[in-house]
């Protein structure tokens, strides 16, 4: 239909049946939709009675039965159970049938079973019955060894074990390497692994034969751990390489224990050669393993090289090839000098395995295992030196305990003053500048350089501290280089923040040390005050608070050195917050100035410590206090210090009253609170928005508070009263005029107050009734506060809420 259709037209060919048409289409349109209805309602009913009834459980499908057993596995069974049962028999004969035969019978039963067996498995291979032929096959092998018992105890009674068991085994591995290798039988996955266990046994028991020591029974465990990795290498059967490497590495790290143990129990130059050659023999095996195993993974497939033989085995073995490189020559070497030599011969053979990292001619597996060695050693060679230098920076701490009681000799009885000092220990310094130098020189990678100079840089510090006491230099001289260390490290442009941790751990180490003097402890803290402050001006976060806290220690060494009392050293002490106070100012680095700042406080709290004993003295030192606060409160961003600067002039005024012995405070604490609270109304009247606390807080708090600890005291009803009344006029101007301050201070010393005039009676109540009405009346209160909880909290929530208002 074309769109240009007027909307007339569609209606005019719209068709309208006629009325009466159109009722008896209807009404038939309804005839079907309520038969359609009553169908569906039958079929609801059906499946309603349906659900209601329990359903029978469907039938369990049928499932054939299957085997418990496969074939093959029945048949492997059998095979085995006949073999146990052949050889148990033959075992029966040899032991208890032998005997009744004479020469020629033994020679015929024996030659006869055993060949027979043996050449059984030919027939069954050409037959196809290759489990068969196994079975067979492995019954004969055993045969073999009970003929050569049988032979021991007819023939060769008069051998001994050991030189019997030698030739029986190589001969057992010899024939059973035969038997495996002819060209009928050589499919039989037996002969070939029995050979291999057989030949374990020669070597070792030649040994015990010949009366060996220690070396040749350790030399004959090496060269049988040798044959072992050459048949690992080369073999291609998979049991076979397998009881081969189980045999090298068993074998081997048993011939390497025993060598290793040889050599570092050697009393002489002959004895550490003998072991330091069975060392190198291990090494040798283990390198060759792992050059060999590198060279596998570069040879196509089907070459018959072993597919085990990894990266992974490559360079373990290469390590472990190293480190008996280090340990045969380092024992050599241990053997001829003095044991403070031990370990800077081992770790000069360490280094030198880096030679064999740059060597083009080595494959990379071995490259990289030698590389792993020689940091190992070299990780070792470090740790050796850890108790040197935790002696030696923990050491001096013990002075805290006895300091001014005389400067020891030298620096090493400086430091051992409750620790001894560890054996062997001259050489410690030499080992860590190898170290750092190694690290400083062979790491050129570029993102390991900055970590390696570090480490150089820690190692070197090390070595230098350890040295005044390594070398027993006198005591003064110990500490002047001590403070060069400070110096120097510190100004190190390398390593940093590294080096400014280590030059705080130096200045403390000598701090530390110069307290076996009162000369020294005075010379070194103002040495390192004035270092520090000097240097500030780089370090400004780390350097400003270790002057302040070097200043403070050293006001403390002044005033004891001075005699001082602790409450005036205290005034000595305030120096330093009003430093801190002053530098913190001038600082623009956020970080720096905060810890400024924190080590003023903790300087000013050590200084209201000392103070603490005597009261006049300590509210001259809290007024002192807030007077810095105060100054400190003249910053923009530290307006809220004031805060702390009025609390500390109120607890100033509150113990120089105490220290009077007043009895009526009031009299000195109206005067300061009148003009307060005008101060305090001034400021509201030009600043509205200023809170009430800022404004009367102060004021009231400084009579208020006296008045309320003397109340408590006060036998009298006068001061109660009147401070009740004060408190009550205070409460009903806060909540008069929405002020916050008079309305929380009033209504808490009006509450304290009450309670403080109604305990009388209280306890006289309490005394009065029995025992259980306290705890029932407990009871009572939780209940009731448990039936209305929540209209509690929502009227406490309305009076925060109003609270909040308050100016």
């Amino acid at each position: 239909m074309s769109y240009d259709v007027t909307r007339t037209t569609l209606q005019g060919m719209t068709h309208f049946p006629p009325p009466a048409e159109e009722l008896r289409l209807l009404d038939a349109e309804l005839f079907h939709l309520d038969a359609r209805r009553a169908q569906l309602l039958r079929r609801r009913a059906w499946l309603v009675t349906a659900l209601q009834t329990p359903a029978p459980p469907p039938p369990r499908p049928t499932v054939a039965a299957r085997p418990e057993a496969t074939a093959p596995r029945v048949q492997n069974v059998l095979l085995m159970l006949g073999g146990v049962l052949l050889l148990i028999a033959a075992t029966a004969f040899t032991l208890v049938s032998w005997g009744d035969l004479g020469i020629s019978g033994r020679a015929t039963v024996l030659g006869a079973v055993t060949a027979a067996t043996l050449a059984a498995p030919v027939a069954l291979l050409r037959r196809g019955l290759r489990s068969t032929a196994e079975s067979v096959a492995g019954l004969g092998l055993a045969l073999t060894v009970l003929d050569a018992y049988a032979l021991h105890g007819a023939v060769f009674t008069g051998a001994e074990g050991a030189p019997y068991t030698a030739i029986v085994s190589a001969l057992l591995a010899g024939l059973w390497l035969a038997y495996g290798l002819l060209p009928p039988l050589k499919d039989l996955a037996l002969p070939l692994p029995a050979a291999v266990l057989a030949a374990q046994l020669p070597l070792f028991y030649s040994a015990l034969a010949l009366d060996a020591d220690a070396y040749g029974v350790t030399a004959a465990l090496l060269v049988t751990a040798a044959f072992d990795t050459v048949v690992a290498l080369r073999a291609t059967a998979g049991l076979v390489r397998f009881l081969a490497v189980v045999g090298a590495y068993g074998l081997g790290g048993s011939g390497v224990w025993a060598a290793g143990s040889l050599s570092w129990t050697a009393t002489g130059p002959s004895a550490a050669a003998r072991a330091a050659a069975l060392l190198l023999l291990a090494a040798t095996i283990a390198l060759a393993a792992a050059w060999r195993g590198t060279s596998a993974q570069d040879t196509a497939p089907g070459t018959g090289l072993p597919a085990t033989q990894g990266t992974g085995h490559a360079f373990g073995l290469s390590i472990a090839s190293a480190l008996l490189l280090v340990a045969a020559l380092g024992g050599m070497a241990r053997s001829a000098l003095p044991g403070t030599w031990t370990v800077p011969v081992h770790l000069a053979c360490g280094i030198a395995l880096l030679a064999a990292v740059r060597a083009d001619r080595l494959p990379e597996t071995v490259r990289r295992g030698f590389g792993a060695a020689s940091g190992a050693v070299q990780a070792l060679a470090v740790v050796w030196t850890l108790p040197v230098v935790a002696v030696t920076l923990l050491g001096p701490v013990a002075w805290v305990t006895h300091a001014w009681s005389g400067a020891p000799a030298d620096l090493r009885e400086a430091v051992t003053v409750d620790a001894p000092w560890p054996p062997d220990a001259a050489t410690a310094p030499l080992v860590l500048v190898a170290v750092a130098a190694v690290l400083a020189l062979a790491v050129r990678h570029t993102d390991w350089r900055p970590r390696a100079l570090t480490g150089a840089l820690v190692l070197t510090w090390a070595a230098v501290l350890t040295l005044p006491a390594v070398l027993e230099l006198p005591y003064t001289l110990g500490l002047l280089m001590l403070g060069s260390v400070t110096g120097v490290i510190l100004a190190s442009p390398y390593g940093q923040p590294t080096a400014t941790v280590l030059a705080l751990a130096t200045s403390a180490n000598l701090g530390f040390a110069a307290l076996a003097s009162q000369s020294a402890t005075l010379t070194a803290l103002g040495a390192l005050t004035a270092f520090f402050t000097v240097v500030s001006w780089r370090f400004t976060a780390v350097t400003a608070p270790a002057a302040l806290a070097y200043a403070t220690t050293l006001a403390c060494a002044i005033g004891a050195a001075a005699d001082w009392q602790p409450q005036y050293t205290a005034l000595l002490v305030l120096a330093v917050p009003v430093s801190a106070a002053l530098l913190a100012a001038r600082l623009k680095e956020p970080r720096a100035t905060v810890t400024v700042e924190v080590t003023g406080a903790v300087a000013a709290l050590l200084a209201l410590t000392l103070a603490a004993t005597d009261l006049p003295m300590l509210a001259l030192v809290l007024s002192l206090c807030g007077v810095i606060a105060a100054g400190t409160a003249l910053r923009p961003d530290r307006h809220t210090v004031g805060y702390a600067s009025a609390a500390l002039f109120l607890l100033a005024t509150w113990v120089r009253l105490a220290a009077w012995e007043v009895d009526t405070p009031e009299a000195y604490t109206l005067p300061v609170t009148v003009p307060a609270l005008f101060v305090g109304f001034l400021r509201r009247r030009r600043a509205p928005e200023t809170s009430s606390w800022t404004a009367y807080g102060p004021g009231l708090a400084a009579t208020l508070l006296p008045s309320l600890v003397m109340a408590w005291g006060d036998p009298h009803w006068t001061r109660p009263l009147l401070l009740g009344l004060a408190a009550l006029s205070l409460t009903l101007l806060g909540g008069g005029y929405s002020l916050q301050a008079p309305l929380v201070l009033g209504g808490s010393v009006l509450t304290l107050d009450a309670l403080h005039e109604l305990a009388p009676y209280i306890v006289q109540v309490t005394d009065a009734l029995p025992r259980w009405v306290p705890p029932a009346l407990a009871g009572l209160l939780l209940l009731a506060l448990g039936a209305t909880y929540e209209r509690r909290i929502r009227d406490v929530r309305r009076m925060r809420n109003i609270l909040g208002r308050m100016s």
